[in-house]
């Protein structure tokens, strides 16, 4: 395919499981094509650390947020801390945030209030959100779809959507992307592979969540964003379009949406 087609709108390179090769697994992702990545903060160090690397690299951005899984941490003090992060030039979204009730790592209620508190800070800094949700589809969506009566802004992303079609629908409509990764390779996910042929490509992005989530035929290995383009191409196959044409898109909308500057 062409060079510097394909952007990885979700990643945790930050994470420790990068520590050992983190340089060269960028290197890897340039060379197959991946023009853009945003690095996706969990806390408030992973954001920092998100920050760090995106002044590091140019290719790389950053969004800045707490997921559900610590959401008994939020406090007023780290909602500032997120603040002002999220003023830094190469800050391109506020997340990972929203709802987990799969684990449950967080009490509830407290999933609910860091998740409002962040979207509220997504409204003051006008950006967009990058959106989790597990097995809380009810919620995230009455919760979006207050915010997004209120916000005046771009919406955001499901990220490694999981709902239905009506959901995605109603997603679209709200100004969401749907954001695509790994599993849409499993050749049991009939779901997504049925979602994914019937919405727009003007609507999705594609990701690889890694160091999760990784695509066929690397299961059971750490993800990297190199591996988007296994993604990718499943969503070409899939819609019966050019590997090209679906970087193309996918990269346009990412662009649109987080506003990056090349």
């Amino acid at each position: 395919m062409s060079a510097n087609l394909l952007i990885d709108t979700h990643t945790h390179l930050d994470f420790p499981q990068f520590d050992n090769d983190r340089e060269r697994v960028i290197e890897r992702a340039a060379a197959t094509g991946v023009r853009a990545i945003v690095d996706i903060g969990t806390d408030l160090a992973s954001s920092q650390a998100a920050v760090a690397l995106a002044d590091t690299y140019p290719q790389i951005y950053a969004a800045v947020g707490v997921h559900p899984h610590d959401a008994r941490t939020v406090t007023g003090k780290l909602l500032g801390e997120l603040r002002a992060l999220a003023l830094h030039p190469k800050v391109v979204a506020i997340g990972e945030i929203g709802l987990d009730f799969y684990r449950d790592l967080s009490p509830r209620d407290q999933q609910r209030q860091a998740f409002e508190q962040q979207l509220a800070l997504a409204s003051e800094v006008g950006k967009p959100v990058v959106i989790h949700d597990r097995d809380a589809h009810s919620e995230v969506m009455a919760t979006l779809r207050r915010w997004a009566a209120s916000s005046h802004q771009p919406a955001g992303v499901l990220h490694c959507f999981s709902g239905d079609l009506a959901m995605a629908q109603e997603a679209i409509e709200l100004g969401f992307y749907i954001s695509i990764a790994g599993p849409v390779t499993f050749k049991n996910d009939k779901r997504l592979h049925e979602l994914v042929r019937q919405l727009p490509l003007e609507k999705l992005l594609v990701e690889t969540d890694c160091p999760y989530l990784t695509p066929h035929p690397h299961r059971g290995k750490r993800n990297e964003p190199a591996y988007v383009k296994l993604v990718a191409q499943e969503v070409a196959h899939i819609k019966g379009l050019s590997l090209e044409e679906v970087g193309r898109i996918t990269s346009d909308n990412a662009q649109a949406l987080f506003a990056l500057k090349f």
